[in-house]
This record gives C-alpha cells, structure tokens and sequence, in this order.
C-alpha cells in the first residue's frame, strides 16, 4: 500500500491578511487598442502602394501612346515623301494638283519593272489627316478616271471611293508652302488658296497636330524635287530642306 505524498505547508500569514496563489496565470493575445494600429497600418500601407502602381501604370500608357504616335507620323511622313519623290506624270497630264481642299498627284509603281502608275490625292476633313490611292493605271483613260475620283473625294465619307482612303494621324489644320524660283512662296491653306497647277521645286508641309495624349503642336517637313536645279547661294538650305527636317512639340 502506497503512502500519501505529504502537502507541503504552506507559510502563515498574519491574522487578515489573504493567501495569494503560487502560480499567477497571464492572459494572452492583442488588445483592441492594438489591433485597430495594425490594421490602420496595414491601410496606410496599402494606400500608399496602390497610388505608387496605379502613376506607374499610366505614365507607361502614357509613354506607349506617345511612342505609338511618333512611329505612325514617322511613318505617315515617309509616306508623303516617298509619294512626291516619286512623281511622275503622263503627256499632256498634271503631275501634282492643289484645288484648295485636296493635293492630288501621279507617282509611279514600287515596282521598277511595272509601267502602270497610281494617283494619290492627301486631305484633311477637319480632324483627320487621309490619303487616297487609286488601283493601278496604265492608260490614259484610266489615269483620267482615277484623277476626276480623287478630285471628288471627301475624306470620311463612306462608299466605293472611300474604300480606298486611308486615315492616318489627327491633325486641326495644314498648310504647303510651294519653292519656286529658288524662294519659297506664301502659305497656301486649304481654305484660301486659288486652285493652281504651276510646277513646283519644292513643297513645305506643316501639320498642326491635335491635342492627345500621344504628341501635339507643329510639325514642319519640307520636300524639294530631286531633279532641281538650285541657286549656288541657297543649296545649304535646299540640303536641309532635303534631308527632311522634322520638328514638333510633345505635351
């Protein structure tokens, strides 16, 4: 038979005074106090870190938009280029034509072996810079018929014609200044130039972009005739004119 383990005495205390207990347990976990610092924190915290991520995300839209726009006025730029240096016309034909609202021109095929040849008509219908482009010709009837249809052409409109059309940048305004006779003559815009058909060395194009997110302000390309033949005293300038100088301001 197993003996009792003995209790240990407890000390004694004086006369009413109470016993406190030897072991004293402790309670566990946060206060409500703490808890509402931690989750303002974390708030704080969260608030801080969205508005970083959300500027990161729109300056790179911001900076896609603006690269989306200088590729395509590159782009569009070397197109007006490519289409005046390749100019040609048939005999007894115009070869370039402003009637006040639309630039009209006969340049020849990409392809060096091909003899057919395309109109290309360029205008603007208020907000939209457009370029027209006829199917291919190779006889005179041909090319006449496809002149009088660019000549018709309103940018934006709808039908067999416009299918042609190709909208390119958003512009408010353009203007072509005509080199001749080794000058430069007065700005002819589309709402106050008489319809002329005089031979020109050389076109100055300006565009006066749109307000948008991607590039706005003025843009100056100037152009000038392979094939002409300049004053001694003025070459430096038609070098530059001729190396296509682009300038323009962005937001």
């Amino acid at each position: 038979m197993k003996k009792p383990i003995p209790t240990p005495a407890l000390p004694l205390k004086g006369r009413g005074q109470k016993v406190e207990p030897l072991l004293k347990e402790r309670a566990c976990g946060f206060t409500l106090i703490e808890l509402l610092v931690a989750i303002t924190v974390m708030a704080v915290m969260a608030l801080i870190s969205w508005r970083a991520l959300d500027g990161m995300m729109t300056a790179r839209e911001h900076a896609r938009a603006r690269a989306d726009a200088v590729l395509t006025l590159q782009t569009t730029l070397a197109q007006w280029g490519a289409d005046l240096d390749a100019m040609t016309e048939f005999p007894q034909t115009r070869a370039l034509d402003w009637n006040g609202r639309v630039l009209r021109l006969t340049r020849q095929s990409g392809d060096s072996q091909s003899a057919d040849v395309f109109v290309v008509a360029w205008a603007s219908d208020g907000r939209t810079w457009w370029r027209w482009q006829s199917a291919p010709v190779s006889t005179r009837m041909g090319w006449q018929q496809a002149w009088d249809a660019a000549a018709s052409w309103i940018p934006g409109s709808t039908g067999s014609n416009a299918a042609l059309a190709t909208a390119l940048i958003p512009i408010e305004d353009w203007q072509l200044y005509a080199f001749r006779d080794n000058v430069w003559g007065a700005v002819i815009t589309p709402s106050t130039a008489p319809a002329t058909n005089t031979a020109t060395d050389g076109l100055r194009l300006t565009l006066d972009l749109a307000a948008g997110p991607g590039l706005q302000g003025r843009i100056t390309r100037d152009w000038v005739r392979p094939a002409a033949t300049v004053a001694r005293s003025l070459s430096p300038a038609m070098e530059q004119s001729s190396s296509a100088v682009v300038s323009g301001s962005a937001p």
